[in-house]
């Protein structure tokens, strides 16, 4: 079965603005997508791209063209002295309302919903970001996250931003050395995308290698934790995975063929049907199998390809299966492991994830050279990161992505500096034995845990 979009946006407030200093705060989809605060008369990005729709966009849609889309949460600064207004969910267990705001005749700004929100004013004088914060507050609260569930993060070494998807073994037993020789605080080495065979192929190594269980009893033995790196909500076209499960997808309820989740990992993907109970327990069955590995930290990437929209087996919103996704993984790892979520959407995550990413992949180049606003980029990465600040100590740990500090990164400096101003998790991505003094010692230096309490 399959849940019907919502197509009526009701009206829910009108509110005069200063049209020089007003500002808008919409909350992106999921981690990559767009957010910002931006001038009232800005235009919107829209996306247009078949992936990003697929990846960046509720109900892989876009609002009409000059209209700001908050999913489940939009603030407005009027830039006049008065309240910031924040109309925000009051939970995300089903759906995320999808809040517009447009700019009309005479500076007035029209809000509107297509569920019902709450909504919030602060005090006069009070920054947009501290009444969001204020808003997360209560939405933290409703889904069970507490400042003592809040746990800090390790400290991580990942193999992605270095060796991408054509990682070996060995690379990952050079920089377990690596960290041993320049004694480096890394507490989880992680694993990142290319030890698998395919999307969905979890258990199946690739010929890069031999024996994963082995390699993460390595790490262990040297006194780290070991870490791994899924897509588990994403299932590749090619991969045995489907070959053998096709009716484990979600699908299309007009043409029967599986919903398109993307482009990725070197494969035309579609989203797995979290709610088939035999594709639900194979879900689990990796999960325990690789807790059985000794694996501790796990980091789930592409998570919004649960949630989209499609025919299951059970008839719920892509918002239910998703999270149905993540109870799944939550109990099959354990309440001790560290989970942290990438590529997801945002406020249905909150209870589940430890850490979430919170802005695109970083890249060794300052802007991404597509010009694209959510694809790998320090520009657009950096952008997020600010944005989503107010997460940070409330929702979970905000994770800003990798350290990349390697001689031939673009401005690293810069990138340094967001990371040791508003960095939660905190993660290296480089090949350590490449790294300059300069780049070595900041590694060193930001590799520390972070507060969990709000950043002021």
């Amino acid at each position: 079965m399959t849940s019907a979009v919502p197509d009526r946006f009701e009206p829910i407030a009108a509110i005069p603005v200063h049209p020089g200093l007003a500002r808008v705060h919409a909350e992106g989809w999921q981690s990559w997508s767009v957010t910002d605060a931006l001038p009232v008369t800005a235009v919107p990005y829209r996306a247009t791209l078949a992936n990003s729709l697929a990846m960046d966009c509720h109900y892989n849609e876009v609002p009409p063209e000059g209209v700001f889309q908050g999913e489940g949460v939009l603030a407005l600064d009027p830039g006049d002295g008065g309240p910031v207004r924040v109309f925000g969910t009051e939970r995300a267990d089903t759906t995320v309302p999808r809040i517009r705001a447009e700019l009309r005749p005479g500076n007035i700004l029209e809000v509107s919903s297509d569920a019902p929100v709450q909504q919030l004013e602060s005090t006069p004088g009070v920054p947009l970001q501290s009444a969001l914060g204020a808003w997360a507050d209560g939405f933290a609260a409703r889904a069970g996250v507490t400042p003592e569930r809040l746990r800090p993060a390790p400290t991580v070494w990942c193999s992605w931003y270095q060796y991408w998807s054509t990682v070996t073994e060995q690379d990952i037993i050079d920089n377990l050395g690596a960290m041993d020789e320049f004694r480096l605080p890394v507490e989880v080495v992680q694993i990142d995308d290319g030890y698998q065979a395919a999307p969905g192929d979890w258990l199946i190594p690739s010929d890069r290698f031999s024996d994963l269980p082995a390699l993460l009893a390595r790490i262990r033995d040297r006194g780290r934790r070991a870490g791994i790196w899924t897509a588990p909500m994403l299932v590749g076209l090619r991969s045995r995975l489907y070959a053998e499960h096709p009716d484990w997808v979600v699908t299309d309820p007009a043409t029967g063929e599986p919903v398109f989740a993307g482009e990725a990992i070197g494969d035309r993907c579609t989203a797995l049907d979290l709610t088939h109970p035999a594709a639900a327990e194979y879900l689990a069955g990796v999960f325990r199998t690789m807790r059985g590995w000794g694996v501790d930290y796990f980091k789930i990437d592409f998570i919004y390809a649960g949630a989209i929209e499609g025919r299951r087996y059970a008839d719920v919103t892509g918002v239910e299966a998703y999270r149905e996704g993540l109870r799944v993984i939550r109990e099959a790892i354990g309440p001790d492991s560290y989970l942290l979520g990438c590529g997801a959407p945002q406020l249905p995550a909150a209870g589940f994830v430890d850490a979430m990413r919170v802005g695109p992949d970083i890249a060794a180049y300052w802007f991404a050279p597509s010009g694209h606003p959510s694809e790998p980029s320090q520009h657009n990465a950096d952008r997020n990161v600010r944005a989503r600040a107010w997460q940070h100590g409330r929702l979970w740990v905000n994770d800003p992505d990798c350290l990349m500090l390697r001689a031939e990164v673009e401005r690293r400096e810069d990138w340094a500096q967001t990371v040791a101003a508003y960095g939660g998790l905190r993660a290296s991505s480089d090949g350590l034995r490449g790294l300059d003094p300069w780049g070595l010692e900041m590694t060193r230096r930001l590799l520390v845990p972070s507060p969990t309490r709000p950043l002021a």
